[in-house]
């Protein structure tokens, strides 16, 4: 079928060759991005998934379709005492053990479209290699020190027992299933010597008994002076999202700096591991013993580069071009922000360090917390046992992405988000547009009369329409290079709002077709342009759909834009349209809730008031503000009595947002600066008012 396309430097996404390595290029932004290494011990949840892995791969496709050079690299943790106790438990070797999991976690990525550039593991050769020599480099530099500490022994396994391998009685709360790392019961942290009346997980019948063993420590209070300078300036310079370490003034409040940081193992007592390179006097006695996985795990985003590409080092030793960001859940900050950064500083070579931390809270399911053991929650490749499309997952997770607090996943309102918002709003638009094409024009772009390139701010007909696009779509690009992911994906529904009160407000029918072809071919063309738009702006968070919206424009994989402009010319032939999304019966929140509310099942959640009302992206506080303006206005007996539409409840929100940017303002100290701003603020509120007062009036 016929493209035309409009021909402009950038216009277009620059995708790699198949089978081609990306390697950083110099002079330009290169970003390199790894979300948290998955311990290779269980399934993901829905809870990880949001947490690390989804939110990476969102920002990586953002990159892409900014043309940068951009690397999503991760893979499974595998080494420690985890997947040692899980391999006793399930009868078979550690290796086995990571092999099927690894594979589990392939399945469950791939499935949710999360395109990592390279998914590796770190039990491979080259991780062991790396390992071993950052470990010589700290003692070369004089950042190791022995240690010998007691710790527990089994008398009848002949082995020392580390933090998994024990349990007992919690000297804190009394719980009697304490592990030697930590009590699930007060979530305090242990010394395994501290448990009472501690038991090998081998055998609870085995006699357990404190003795000494030496082991090589990190001199973390050597470092600390040169972390903290790190920090302070990464945290400024990368605008690190709010974690436990430094606050939004700067202050570092992390308790183990604070407190002053003190040596930390690194080496362990057991035999899967990366081995403890030693000489061959092995004055320090480290013989036998293996890499402590917390300072090894961190490790594994540069092995697993180095297994992706021979030249890992252009990466990962060019802190000037290369622009490292990474994605983890809350617990995983101290290891990201302090710990490894300490070891790339104390290794002495020029490495490439964090610029950007993005981490999450915990999502909960249904009121409650996934749990595997009772069989709670969504797992791993079960979520296609829903038939509940992948874009519809990402749309919902990513809406919901724990960024601030604690999030909560419900079936209802995963129902209400394709419904209310996929379908009426975003999937609308685009097929609304793209079918009035192909039933009226044969498919064919019809001639508008608009010049190739950026639409004109002060166009004639639709001004307002074009300037409402461009800053939304500023906008949009200010929250993604921010890393915010959660607004961005509220912006893009804006931007599909926003068509589809243009195709509303303009009368797209075949009475305008009819009584005034000029303009209706004008509504079209570009209407088309917008849905040409919003392929790239979905991408990074549906690509699937982002992928039908093409083949149905019959278009090329675009760059994301400056502007709104005349990309797809007159006498362009689009594909067939389809629906982008289909209705799911709300009654399935009872069966999909019942499925997977495991053994211990709690009462189904309840969905918020709004929870079939809730505009993309809206908080709870912003929805129950919007809910109660709404309700002011409405007379006695009116209230609720008709579902909000998308649209409206999207332009309700712009009000409610810029309304706050009004009354910012008038809290300043009053000037004649602060006054032309003020004005400006109130002529777009008013301007946004007008036009909800019109929809509201169209939707009566």
């Amino acid at each position: 079928m016929a493209q035309k396309i409009r021909e402009a430097e950038g216009l277009l996404r620059s995708v790699p060759n198949h089978g081609e390595q990306i390697l950083p290029r110099d002079g330009e932004k290169n970003v390199l991005i790894t979300s948290a290494l998955p311990y290779c011990n269980n399934v993901p949840h829905l809870g990880n998934i949001i947490g690390s892995t989804l939110s990476a791969d969102v920002f990586a496709r953002y990159n892409r379709t900014r043309n940068r050079r951009t690397l999503y690299i991760c893979g499974t943790d595998e080494y420690g005492t985890a997947s040692e106790t899980q391999a006793i438990k399930e009868k078979i070797t550690p290796r086995q053990l990571c092999n099927k999991y690894h594979s589990l976690h392939v399945e469950t990525y791939k499935w949710f479209d999360i395109g990592f550039d390279y998914f590796g593991r770190t039990s491979t050769p080259l991780h062991t290699e790396i390992s071993q020599e950052i470990y010589r480099n700290l003692g070369k530099n004089g950042y190791l020190e022995r240690q010998t500490k007691e710790q527990t022994y089994c008398e009848d396994c002949s082995k020392f027992l580390a933090d998994r391998f024990v349990e007992g009685t919690c000297p804190h709360c009394g719980a009697d299933d304490a592990r030697g790392d930590q009590c699930d019961s007060c979530s305090r942290t242990l010394d395994a010597i501290d448990l009472i009346n501690p038991r090998c997980l081998i055998d609870k019948h085995h006699k357990v008994v404190t003795k000494e063993s030496a082991h090589m420590y990190f001199r973390l209070d050597e470092i600390q002076p040169r972390t903290e300078e790190f920090v302070r300036r990464s945290w400024k310079e990368g605008h690190w999202s709010p974690n436990s370490v430094i606050n939004a003034e700067g202050e570092l409040i992390d308790a183990r700096l604070k407190q002053g940081l003190r040596p930390s193992p690194v080496t362990r007592d057991l035999t899967w591991g990366v081995p403890v390179p030693v000489d061959e006097d092995d004055k320090d006695g480290m013989r036998g013993k293996v890499l402590y996985v917390w300072f090894e795990a961190c490790i594994g985003y540069v092995s697993i580069t180095a297994n992706y590409s021979t030249e890992w080092k252009r990466w990962w030793f060019d802190h000037k071009n290369v622009k490292l960001y990474q994605f983890m859940g809350k617990d995983n900050v101290y290891f990201h922000t302090i710990f490894f950064p300490s070891v790339q500083i104390g290794d002495g070579r020029p490495w490439t360090m964090l610029h950007h931390i993005n981490t999450t809270e915990f999502l909960n399911y249904e009121g409650g917390k996934f749990s595997k053991s009772k069989n709670r929650g969504v797992f791993g490749p079960a979520a296609r046992e829903t038939e509940v499309p992948v874009s519809v997952w990402r749309y919902y997770l990513i809406s919901t992405r724990p960024e601030t607090a604690d999030a909560t996943f419900s079936w209802a309102e995963c129902i209400a988000a394709n419904n209310n918002v996929l379908l009426n709003n975003f999937g609308n638009f685009v097929n609304r547009a793209l079918k009035f094409i192909a039933a009226n024009y044969d498919g064919t772009i019809p001639n508008s009369g608009d010049a190739p390139g950026p639409f004109s701010p002060n166009d004639e007909a639709d001004a307002d329409f074009i300037s409402d696009i461009n800053t939304l779509l500023k906008e949009y690009i200010d929250a993604m290079e921010a890393v915010k992911l959660r607004l961005s994906l509220q912006l893009v529904m804006q931007v599909s709002a926003r068509g589809n009160l243009y195709l509303q407000s303009s009368g797209l029918n075949k009475a305008l077709m009819l009584e005034n072809p000029k303009r209706c071919v004008q509504v079209l063309a570009r209407a088309a342009n917008l849905i040409y738009l919003l392929s790239v702006l979905s991408h990074p968070f549906m690509p699937s759909t982002s992928e039908s919206i093409l083949k149905q424009l019959n278009a090329p994989e675009r760059a994301v834009p400056e502007v709104f402009s005349n990309d797809i010319l007159a006498g362009h032939k689009i594909g067939k349209p389809e629906h982008l999304f289909k209705k799911i019966d709300e009654k399935m929140a009872d069966i999909w809730r019942d499925k997977f509310g495991g053994n211990d099942n709690a009462p189904p959640a309840q969905p918020s008031a709004d929870a079939t009302h809730v505009a993309p992206g809206m908080s709870k506080r912003k929805a129950q503000a919007a809910k109660k303006a709404a309700a002011a206005k409405a007379g006695p007996g009116e209230q609720d009595s008709v579902p909000k539409s998308a649209e409206v409840l999207a332009w309700e929100q712009q009000v409610a947002e810029q309304g706050q940017v009004v009354r910012e303002l008038k809290a300043k100290p009053k000037t004649a600066e602060t006054d032309k701003e003020i004005s400006a603020a109130v002529a777009v509120l008013k301007k946004l008012k007008a036009e909800l007062a019109g929809l509201q009036k169209q939707q009566a």
